[in-house]
């Protein structure tokens, strides 16, 4: 069993960065391909980004294509989420997830290809 811990979240004004940190508890993200989702009030949760075993296969939500980068630390004890040029609609909880194994491309924005789940950390944009 993974237990997953986020770090990171936190208010800021609408153009400013976070960095969103999620690490195994007790353990490494080694084995497991990782993502971070989002679910704002009132909305489905949906995929921010995710990134394979291997940290060279990744994949981005449109609305954040250029704004926001997922890497793994060479040690792949953490995945990180950078976030720049944050707006207030990129205001929601934010959780991470793992998935045992890798992959295929097509599966990293699927909910459903992740096994555990973070408790969230809330990320608010607002001037």
């Amino acid at each position: 069993q993974v237990q997953l811990v986020e770090s990171g979240g936190g208010s800021v004004q609408p153009g400013g960065s976070l960095r969103l940190s999620c690490a195994a508890s007790g353990g490494t993200l080694s084995s497991y391909s990782v993502a971070w989702f989002r679910q704002a009030p009132g909305k489905d949760r949906e995929v921010v980004a995710a990134i394979k075993i291997n940290g060279y296969g990744t994949y981005y939500r449109d609305t954040v294509k250029g704004r926001f980068t997922i890497s793994r630390d060479n040690g792949k004890t953490t995945v990180s989420l950078q976030m720049n040029s944050l707006n207030p609609e990129d205001t929601a909880v934010y959780y991470c997830a793992a998935g045992a194994g890798s992959l295929i491309t097509s599966s990293l924005r699927h909910a459903s290809s992740y096994d555990f789940w973070g408790q969230g950390t809330q990320v608010t944009v607002s001037s």
